[in-house]
């Protein structure tokens, strides 16, 4: 792979996987309207990795907190605060698992095309605001009840259909459970770490089967790039969400969607 094209799909990855578009379609795209060769499974592999590695650097604290407390619940069966999210977190990650292992195919194939992106993009988007404009906002990510927690969980199920943005799809379902927007972002970036590290390993998985040569430049210009680009949108996006709303992303998405459907029809 070309540096400059790296470089270019690890920005892109990294700027767009924590904020609530569609991060891998991004990544599906960009190629196909500039007229670049696929990066291919493993440069896939680098850039997720640098994404978990920034969402784990930036909340290390908090989930260093979440394991200590869930060792401590199983041993006391007495769960504190910090526990229960950690809780939430696994629950919240069981359907998504669920459904990648029964829909995996169709995910690759027939999901794939630049319309149904650019249709999830704005039908998404579109909730995204609905619920920005009627969620309650009133809790934080450490008061999630079970239903709650599930009507996440299964949104973000919905996040295998490209062009849906699984940091959206769980913002949108936390907004319409009641979570303020920094809460809803926050439990967002949490659910990420498993669902990033499922995605990796599938990927994998699917190199050891067909190995290939792998470009060892463009794999760290992946990790680095993307890490570093995604450490900082979630640093930004945390300190403005409350100022300017979910709005500008959702008319980015809509503009995007009109783009797409008017380059591909």
């Amino acid at each position: 792979m070309d540096t400059l094209h790296a470089i270019v799909l690890a920005l892109v990855q990294g700027l767009t996987d924590f904020l609530p578009v569609p991060g891998s379609a991004h990544l599906i795209l960009v190629p196909v309207l500039l007229g670049w060769p696929e990066p291919g499974v493993m440069f896939n592999v680098a850039v997720h990795f640098g994404s978990l590695g920034a969402v784990v650097v930036y909340f290390r604290r908090e989930l260093h907190g979440m394991v200590v407390s869930w060792f401590s619940a199983l041993r006391t069966h007495n769960p504190d605060e910090e526990a229960r999210l950690a809780w939430a977190v696994l629950l919240g990650t069981v359907p998504l698992g669920l459904a990648g292992l029964v829909f995996h195919a169709e995910v690759e194939t027939l999901l794939r095309s630049p319309r149904v992106i650019a249709g999830a993009t704005i039908l998404f988007g579109l909730a995204l605001w609905y619920a920005d404009v009627k969620g309650v906002q009133t809790r934080c990510e450490y008061r999630l009840g079970t239903w709650r927690i599930a009507a996440v969980a299964f949104a973000q199920a919905l996040a295998l259909i490209p062009g849906t943005s699984r940091t959206g799809v769980t913002m949108t379902a936390g907004l319409l459970v009641g979570l303020d927007r920094k809460a809803a972002a926050r439990f967002s970036f949490l659910l990420s770490v498993p669902a990033i590290a499922m995605a990796s390993l599938y990927e994998i998985v699917k190199l050891i089967e067909t190995p290939v040569a792998i470009d060892w430049v463009s794999v760290a210009i992946g990790i680095v790039v993307s890490g570093l680009t995604a450490y900082a949108c979630i640093h930004y996006f945390l300190k403005l969400i409350e100022r300017v709303g979910m709005l500008p992303f959702v008319v980015y998405r809509v503009l995007l969607g009109v783009v797409l459907f008017a380059s591909f029809l």
